[in-house]
C-alpha cells in the first residue's frame, strides 16, 4: 500500500491535508517539504504519515527541504495552541515559520576584521574604515558604508596589511553563554529561592514555580541560577520579558552573568536579525534567548526552560491575529516538552497566586530587598482635599516632595500612563471631540510634534486651526494631562531642573533610549516624567521619590481585573524608588482613596487586597474560578454586524454551567473603519470552555468581508 503524508501549510487553513509519498522519498513526522496546493508549490510540514486509506488520487510530495524537521512536541504545542484558542493551526504555523530563508544554511561570504598592525600608507579614506567600519567582522559592503567610503578602500586595506580577509557565514552563530561565569553574590534568602529553582530543573520533568519577590529583591539575579542549570545540562533557555524591557541595559544583565549576550527576539528586528535567529535556534547551536511572547514560536528542538518574567504584564497576551496569552501557553510549552517553567513577579496574576496557592505552583517567596534597600512608603492623596491649582494637575504634597527629594540632589519620577500631551481636543464652540476618522477613539493631542494622534490605529494629522464640525477658527482646547503637559507643568515649578519625558513616542531609536537610560543612572535628570515603559525593569540608584499623578486611571470602565491592574501597576511604579541605600517614598493622586486596591497599597498589605480580590472573585464565578471567552464580530456594515452577532447567539449550543451575555456594541465600537459588536460567555470552572467555542464556532460562517474572532480568557474588554 503507498505511503501518504498529512500536511499542514502555514495559511489560514483548517487542518493538514492529505498527499501522496512518491515512490524512493522518505518523509517523517516535522519534515518542511513542498507540495501543490491549487495552482501554486508550498512550504509545508509533515504533520503525520501513514497507509493510504483511500483509492483517491491524490497529490504527489515534490521535494523534502534538508534541514532538520519540527521537533514532535513543537508540533503538539501548535495543535494544542490552536484547539485551546479558536484558532487555525495553519495561522499557528505560520507564526512559527518566520523567514524561508532561515531553513537553508548561512551563505558564506568574505568577511574583514583589522589585523592589529597599522599599514604605512594610511590615507584618510583608509583610516576611516579602520576607525568607523565596525563592529567586526564585517562584509566589505557594510564596513565601506559605515566608513563613508567604497568597499574598493575596504579590500584594499588588505593588501596594505590593515585588514584581513576571512571567508565566513553571513549569519555568524551566537556566543555560547558559559553557566559558571561569576555571578552576582547572593543573599542568604535568594540563594536559598535559587536552589529550589534549580531543583526544580534538576528533577527533568515538567514543573512550575511562581517567584513571588518584592520589587527589588533580585528575581532575576535568583532565575539566573535555574538557567545556568538547564545551560549545564546542554538545553536551551527561553526568557520571555514585555517587549519594551527589552532594553540594551536588561540584555547586559545577562551578560554579565554568563559572559555572552543572549539572542534576542522582538518585533523591532530587521528580517537578518530574525532569520539568524530562527535558524541558530532550530538548529539548537542557540542556546539562550531572551524575547518577547512570540519568542515562544521559535522552534526549539531541546528546550530546558521557560522563564516568564513580570508574568503578569498584560503585554503577554496577543490581541490580534492568532490570540494567545504567552504566559499560559509557556505552561503548556513546558508540559508537553517536560521541562521547567518559571513565572517570576512581584504583583503575580490572582490567577498564577491561585494556583501556587492550591499546589498546582511551587511558590517560592523573596520577601525582602537585598541589602540596605527597603520598600518605599506610599501614601495617598485625596484630590478632593488637596486641589491642584485651576488648570494644573500636580497637588501641592506631590509639589512639596519633588521639591524636597530635587534639593537633596535626589530624583523624582512623575508617572501618568498617558501619552502626549492631551488625551482629549474638544471645540469649546460646539462641543466636538476631534476622533480618528474611521475608529471611535478620541485622538491625543501631541503639542512636542504639533500633532493629533490616534493611539489604537497609529492615525495622526496636524493639530487642526478650526473644528472640522462647525469651522470656528481658534476654538479647539485640550482637556486632561498627558505626560507632556506634566513635564511642562514640573519645568514650570522647577525652572532650574533637568526635566525629561519617557514614553515610547519619545524614546527615540534603541541608542536614544540607552542614552537617556544612561543619563537617568547617572543622576543627569531631576525629574523624569514617564509612562509605563519606566516601570520595565530599570534601575535608578539616585530615585527616591514617586509621584503617581492619575492613580484612578486604571479603575474606570467594566474590566473585571480593573483592580487587580490598578495595584500591579502601581506597586510596580512605586518600587521604582528606594532600590539603592537610600530610602524612598510614593505618594498617589486619588479621587477614590477608598478604593481596595489603593488602600491595600497604602497600608503595604498585599494580603488584605488578594484577600478581598478573591473573594469577589469567587462570588461572581471569575477567574480563577471560572472561566471567559469572548466573541468579537467585524464588518464593514453595522446593521450586517449586528445581524450576524444575532445569528451567532442563536446557534449557541446548549448545555450546563454557561451564561451568554450579549450581544451588545463594544466600546470602541468601530476600528479601522470595521464595526464591532461582541459576546461574553462564563462559564463554570469545569466546563472545557475551547471545546464549547469550536464547536459553536463551526455551526456559522460569516459572509464575506465579515470576520468572526474567538477570544479565550479575555484580557482586554475594548
Amino acid at each position: 500500500m503507498n505511503q501518504t503524508a498529512q500536511i499542514l501549510f502555514p495559511v489560514n487553513v483548517p487542518t493538514a491535508f492529505d498527499y501522496a509519498v512518491p515512490a524512493g522519498l522518505s518523509v517523517s513526522r516535522g519534515d518542511f517539504v513542498y507540495a501543490p496546493i491549487g495552482k501554486q508549490m508550498k512550504l509545508g510540514v509533515i504533520w503525520s504519515v501513514g497507509a493510504a486509506q483511500t483509492d483517491k488520487k491524490l497529490k504527489e510530495i515534490v521535494d523534502v527541504k534538508a534541514t532538520r524537521p519540527l521537533s514532535p512536541d513543537m508540533l503538539d504545542f501548535v495543535d494544542w495552541t490552536a484547539r485551546y484558542n479558536g484558532a487555525s493551526p495553519g495561522n499557528v504555523l505560520r507564526m512559527v515559520i518566520r523567514n524561508y530563508k532561515a531553513l537553508d544554511p548561512s551563505a558564506i561570504v568574505t568577511l574583514y576584521k583589522p589585523s592589529g598592525e597599522t599599514p604605512k600608507n594610511l590615507t584618510p579614506s583608509r583610516a576611516a574604515v579602520l576607525r568607523e567600519g565596525g563592529p567586526w567582522p564585517a562584509r566589505a559592503s557594510e564596513a565601506a558604508a559605515r566608513a563613508g567610503v567604497s568597499s574598493g578602500v575596504v579590500k584594499g586595506l588588505v593588501k596594505a596589511g590593515g585588514l584581513i580577509a576571512k571567508e565566513g557565514p553571513v549569519d555568524p552563530p551566537f556566543d555560547r553563554p558559559d553557566p559558571d561565569h561569576p555571578g552576582r553574590d547572593l543573599t542568604a534568602g535568594q540563594d536559598e529561592a535559587a536552589q529550589d529553582l534549580v531543583a526544580q530543573v534538576q528533577a527533568g520533568a515538567f514543573n512550575v514555580s511562581l517567584l513571588d519577590g518584592v520589587t527589588g529583591s533580585g528575581k532575576t539575579e535568583v532565575y539566573f541560577e535555574a538557567v545556568a542549570e538547564a545551560l549545564r545540562r546542554g538545553q536551551q533557555c527561553l526568557i520571555l520579558v514585555p517587549e519594551i524591557a527589552l532594553t540594551q541595559a536588561g540584555l547586559r544583565r545577562f551578560k554579565e552573568r554568563f559572559g555572552a549576550e543572549p539572542a534576542s527576539w522582538h518585533s523591532q528586528m530587521g528580517e537578518a536579525a530574525r532569520r539568524r535567529v530562527w535558524r541558530e535556534v532550530a538548529q539548537g547551536r542557540c542556546k539562550l534567548v531572551v524575547g518577547a511572547r512570540s519568542a515562544l514560536y521559535l522552534p526549539f528542538p531541546n528546550l530546558g526552560l521557560i522563564v516568564v518574567d513580570e508574568e503578569h504584564d498584560t503585554s503577554y497576551k496577543q490581541e490580534e491575529g492568532v490570540i494567545y496569552n504567552a504566559r499560559d501557553m509557556s505552561v503548556v510549552r513546558g508540559h508537553l516538552s517536560g521541562h521547567s517553567v518559571i513565572l517570576a513577579s512581584a504583583t503575580p496574576s490572582l490567577e498564577s497566586l491561585h494556583n501556587a496557592r492550591t499546589g498546582k505552583f511551587a511558590h517560592i517567596i523573596l520577601p525582602e530587598r537585598p541589602g540596605a534597600a527597603v520598600l518605599p512608603d506610599i501614601a495617598l492623596v485625596d484630590l478632593k482635599d488637596n486641589i491642584p491649582e485651576k488648570g494644573k494637575f500636580l497637588s501641592q504634597p506631590l509639589l512639596d516632595a519633588v521639591a524636597e527629594v530635587t534639593s537633596r540632589g535626589e530624583q523624582a519620577l512623575l508617572y501618568l500612563n498617558r501619552r502626549g500631551y492631551a488625551p482629549l481636543i474638544i471645540c469649546r464652540n460646539c462641543g466636538e471631540k476631534l476622533k480618528s476618522p474611521d475608529t471611535d477613539s478620541w485622538l491625543v493631542q501631541h503639542k512636542r510634534t504639533g500633532r493629533a494622534m490616534c493611539h489604537l490605529t497609529g492615525f495622526s494629522m496636524r493639530m487642526p486651526r478650526e473644528c472640522p464640525n462647525c469651522k470656528a477658527e481658534d476654538s479647539l482646547t485640550s482637556v486632561g494631562p498627558g505626560v507632556e503637559r506634566i513635564a511642562e507643568e514640573a519645568q514650570e515649578a522647577f525652572p532650574d531642573a533637568r526635566v525629561e519625558i519617557l514614553s515610547s513616542d519619545t524614546a527615540g531609536n534603541p541608542a536614544e533610549l540607552a542614552e537617556r537610560m544612561r543619563r537617568m543612572e547617572q543622576g543627569e535628570i531631576d525629574i523624569l516624567v514617564g509612562t509605563q515603559m519606566v516601570v520595565k525593569g530599570h534601575n535608578f540608584p539616585r530615585l527616591t521619590f514617586v509621584g503617581v499623578v492619575d492613580g484612578d486611571l486604571g479603575l474606570a470602565g467594566g474590566d473585571p481585573r480593573a483592580g487587580e491592574r490598578t495595584y500591579q501597576t502601581l506597586v510596580q511604579v512605586a518600587g521604582r524608588a528606594g532600590r539603592a541605600d537610600k530610602p524612598g517614598h510614593a505618594l498617589i493622586q486619588t479621587h477614590q482613596p477608598e478604593h481596595e486596591a489603593l488602600q491595600a497599597l497604602a497600608a503595604g498589605d498585599r494580603e488584605m487586597f488578594i484577600s478581598v480580590e478573591l473573594a469577589m472573585r469567587e462570588m461572581l464565578g471569575l477567574p480563577p474560578f471560572g472561566k471567559l471567552a469572548a466573541v468579537i464580530f467585524w464588518g464593514p456594515d453595522p446593521k450586517k454586524v449586528d445581524a450576524l452577532a444575532k445569528k451567532f447567539l442563536s446557534a449557541a449550543p446548549r448545555a450546563d454551567g454557561i451564561d451568554i451575555l450579549g450581544p451588545s456594541e463594544a466600546p470602541i465600537g468601530r476600528l479601522r473603519g470595521l464595526y464591532r459588536r461582541r459576546l461574553f460567555i462564563q462559564a463554570e470552572s469545569g466546563v472545557n470552555l475551547s471545546k464549547y467555542m469550536s464547536i459553536w464556532r463551526q455551526k456559522v460562517r460569516p459572509p464575506t468581508k465579515y470576520k468572526i474572532q474567538i477570544d479565550i480568557d479575555p484580557q482586554s474588554f475594548m
